[in-house]
């Protein structure tokens, strides 16, 4: 039977596909979709889809807590949930990195590690973690210079005066410090080696007992980071003599460094940076990284770390693990030398 014309527009059309070829655009789409998910974020997979807990070895008001939270105030506005800051201060920054390493490793325990850590490895003789082992570096955060104060009631202006001073009484000015084998111990060590100079090494549970102190005269000096120390220095209640890096820091332009001042060739800073614990899955070191990083290199942070005197960093897990490494084997180094060790 022929049909006409109208009939003709109205008969359904025949489907370009038989049931084979059905069969494999299905099976298509379900590889394309299994591909997709493969390729998915660690977010989108669940993480996170609970607080993240960031752990400050140190008590609060130094660098390390300060640089914490403001970092975990953005991270929690970039992925979604509340960072948790967690004062775990002790053992020079040791007692929180055990806490850390011996956490879960889901990216729900992360830690603010500096150079200390470092340092710890030699210094420290019975540590139960391995530094370079139970931790999966994520980012270094910034880089901080470290600054030679006095308190104003010892009346030197410079640190030839502070360095005539120091030999003219052997022992008498003391030095305080976040704690034994911590950065700023191993710089006042370093400073009496190449002054020749002998100073009383006083430790302290973090900067801000540190800080409260020099302020009130109970130690002469300090060599902490610049952010502790720079609201005193700006309201002329501490005197900056001189900052540990090879090149003078944009917070106090007009103050030299040790190299200018007479100690040729010192240059030491603090670094700060995230890690989690080993095992810690790769995709969500990844996704940390990621979003830490966008952080870090923004315009807004940056400025903000521009006025404690921190210059960002925001690099790789591999590049932050190959840091630790050189300043593991640097300090070793120095630690051996001045034969300095943890009782």
């Amino acid at each position: 039977m022929k049909l006409t014309q109208s009939q003709k527009k109205s008969a359904p059309a025949k489907s370009a596909l038989t049931p084979t070829s059905r069969t494999t655009f299905a099976l298509g789409l379900l590889a394309a979709a299994t591909l997709c998910l493969m390729a998915a974020p660690a977010s989108a997979q669940g993480y996170p889809d609970q607080p993240v807990k960031l752990v400050v070895p140190f008590p609060a008001g130094g660098t390390t807590d300060v640089l914490a939270r403001a970092l975990g105030q953005k991270l929690a506005e970039k992925i979604g949930q509340p960072v948790i800051i967690e004062n775990k201060p002790g053992a020079g920054a040791t007692i929180g990195a055990e806490y850390v390493a011996r956490a879960k490793p889901d990216g729900y325990t992360l830690l603010m590690g500096a150079v200390h850590h470092t340092i710890a490895t030699t210094f420290y003789r019975s540590l139960r973690y391995d530094f370079q082992k139970d931790f999966a570096p994520v980012t270094t955060v910034a880089m901080v210079p470290n600054v030679l104060v006095v308190n104003k009631k010892i009346g030197v202006k410079s640190f030839a005066d502070l360095i005539e001073l120091a030999r003219r009484e052997p022992g008498k000015l003391s030095f305080g410090s976040n704690g034994v084998g911590t950065g700023q111990h191993l710089i006042g060590e370093r400073v009496q080696l190449m002054s020749k100079t002998k100073l009383l090494h006083v430790p302290y549970k973090g900067s801000g007992p540190l800080t409260t102190d020099l302020l009130g005269g109970q130690v002469d000096m300090s060599f902490d980071t610049i952010t502790t120390v720079l609201p005193y220095i700006n309201d002329n209640k501490l005197t900056a003599l001189a900052v540990t890096t090879a090149t003078r820091s944009a917070a106090l332009p007009n103050v030299p460094t040790l190299d200018e001042a007479g100690l040729k060739g010192f240059d030491a800073g603090t670094w700060f940076g995230i890690l989690a614990p080993q095992n810690t899955p790769e995709q969500t070191v990844t996704y940390l990284n990621n979003n830490l990083v966008q952080i870090i290199q923004s315009d807004v942070f940056k400025t903000e770390m521009s006025k404690i005197g921190a210059e960002v960093i925001g690099d790789s897990p591999e590049q932050m693990k190959a840091r630790i490494a050189d300043d593991t084997s640097r300090y070793a180094e120095l630690v051996n030398s001045l034969n300095l060790k943890a009782n």
